[in-house]
């Protein structure tokens, strides 16, 4: 009746009396806002998330040397060339650099990478083929740092290049007239978290930094708050200001391809949230680089042509049709090999059959549902492309760090990471990495964890503690939606929803209080009679349309017989 691999229930420690007793606002809320980690002093900076969240972007590591580059290619004519990447950050951040320079009467032109033959970061091929274009100046976004040869590729054939990334630098950074990237361990700048698109952003800012338009910047916001929230990197300080404005921005914008892909999807333009982005409009941009060519998810964000705009929505829609199957089946088969290595501190398969652009997916869809780290590589005939996803307590990126004399490329966070290896090298990686997280999550619980902000009875939910709640969004990785524990829950009914009997829809009570709840993707068959009368509930309030009307219930993540 339980899922297979139980959760371990983690409720985060009380608030002090002091800390509650530092503001107003109702307990509960005080009690998330601990949680978060948001000082006293920071609450009222917290809650109204305005411009004083945002650095100045000179304080950035070599920005003033990128802004007279850039400058000096403006007032020369030289042509200059947006080297991008294939995923949402990435082509977010090639949208507003381009439209930035466009602004400023650049003559621009964009590169991006195709993920299964080419991968993540800078190609000599590619370097090769802007020189022979004409290009003058190369602008990297959301990649570039770690890729040192290819940088000096760039000198050697007298094509400038500036790096713009968000990724952890290596302890040599790249030849370049500009690294521009707040990561670095020089770095002055109040934040480190930006994504490739924030950086991006903050480049443009600095390009505008004199000039009268500068106001008009805010149109990019919309571009900014998909590629932040997409790329899932912490949505506190300056990226929550970039969000909350950007998600303003977006629900008016004047992009035809995200009205049509909203349209296409039932999205409400005026109420899209972070939510929105990140399980309806994040996907289907993603697709595009998954499954075939990144640059219609471009193409969408920047046309101004109604009909290229719906063919794109509709294009988008099918290869993540394509992208949720493939994913699927993916999934499958690397189940049927966790049986016999669940023991082990990290997961690793490789398979000829893994498409390149859904194993990020699936890895992390492992390391949620276990708690390991897990690699999926794709087998190549020489090259294998792998992509790694990770815990706190194992850092992958510097585990790859340590391995680089095997590997290709590598490149990443802490958590997500990806790498091309030679297969003749690929078991000795294996070897190395399984090792690596031996020695780090010996005797640490490795149990899925289910983080928990208060222990609260179902009355503590009613009257206005929803509207209060929302108060905190937008939510996000560093803001994670809150997540409540309720015990002795009477279940007054229980019923399967969908065809498949993949959903419970239930009705709880407790204490003359009632709640509808519903509990997706349930993964053990509770057999109807069979269902705990009583139990202990955790989940999410959320709001659900209804017959036309929105309503609230209760989203379940786990529940257990009440003791």
């Amino acid at each position: 009746m339980k899922p297979k691999y139980q959760a371990h229930w983690k409720v985060l420690p009380r608030a002090s009396d002091e800390y509650l007793a530092a503001t107003d606002l109702p307990p509960l809320i005080v009690q998330l806002l601990y949680n978060r980690g948001i000082r006293p002093d920071e609450i009222e900076q917290f809650l109204s998330a305005g411009s004083e969240l945002e650095g100045n972007p000179f304080l950035i590591p070599d920005m003033s040397q990128a802004v007279s580059r850039i400058y000096q290619a403006l007032l020369a004519g030289e042509k200059i060339a947006i080297y991008g990447d294939f995923d949402v950050d990435g082509i977010t951040a090639t949208a507003v650099l381009m439209e930035g320079l466009s602004l400023l009467g650049g003559k621009t032109m964009i590169y991006m990478p195709d993920r299964p033959s080419e991968g993540h970061g800078l190609k000599s091929a590619a370097l090769d083929k802007l020189h022979n274009q004409g290009a003058g100046l190369v602008i990297t976004v959301d990649c570039g740092i770690s890729d040192l040869a290819e940088a000096r590729r760039a000198h050697e054939i007298g094509l400038d290049i500036i790096i713009t990334d968000h990724h952890v630098p290596l302890a040599t950074l790249p030849l370049a007239t500009a690294v521009v990237d707040a990561k670095r361990a020089d770095s002055r700048y109040p934040f480190s978290e930006l994504a490739g698109v924030g950086v991006s952003f903050k480049l443009v800012q600095a390009l505008f930094h004199q000039d009268s338009r500068k106001k008009s910047l805010t149109q990019l916001l919309d571009l900014v708050a998909l590629g932040t929230v997409t790329d899932m990197v912490p949505l506190v300080s300056e990226n929550r200001y970039l969000v909350t404005e950007g998600l303003k921005v977006l629900c008016n914008t004047q992009r035809i391809g995200l009205q049509e892909m909203a349209r296409l999807t039932g999205l409400e333009m005026g109420k899209l949230d972070a939510e929105s982005i990140s399980w309806v409009l994040g996907p289907r941009l993603n697709a595009a680089g998954r499954i075939d060519d990144a640059t219609d998810g471009y193409r969408l964000l920047t046309t101004d042509s109604l009909e290229e705009a719906h063919d794109l929505a509709l294009e988008l829609e099918d290869r993540n049709t394509e992208r949720q199957r493939l994913t699927s089946e993916v999934l499958g088969k690397v189940r049927e090999q966790l049986d016999a290595r669940i023991s082990l501190p990290m997961f690793i398969d490789a398979d000829e059959s893994y498409p390149v652009g859904v194993i990020g997916l699936v890895a992390g869809r492992i390391v949620d549902e276990f708690r390991r780290p897990a690699v999926i590589v794709t087998l190549g005939t020489e090259v294998c492309h792998g992509s790694a996803r990770s815990i706190p307590e194992f850092n992958v990126a510097s585990s790859l760090e340590s391995c680089q004399d095997l590997l290709i490329t590598f490149g990443g966070h802490p958590v997500a990471a990806g790498f091309t290896v030679l297969r003749k090298n690929l078991p000795q990686l294996e070897e190395r990495l399984m090792s690596l997280a031996t020695d780090q999550l010996s005797g640490l619980d490795l149990r899925p964890e289910l983080i928990i902000d208060a222990e609260v009875p179902l009355s503590a939910l009613a009257g206005d503690a929803f509207s209060l709640i929302q108060q905190l969004e937008p939510f996000g990785k560093g803001n994670p939606y809150p997540t409540f524990l309720s015990r002795r829950v009477e279940v007054a009914d229980c019923r399967s929803l969908g065809n498949q009997d993949k959903h419970l829809g239930l009705k709880l009570r407790q204490e003359g209080v009632t709640w509808q709840a519903v509990f997706f993707n349930f993964n053990a068959r509770v057999e109807q009679g069979k269902f705990p009368p009583v139990i202990d509930i955790v989940y999410n309030i959320e709001k659900n349309r209804w017959n036309g009307e929105e309503v609230l219930r209760l989203r379940l993540r786990d529940f257990a017989p009440s003791a």
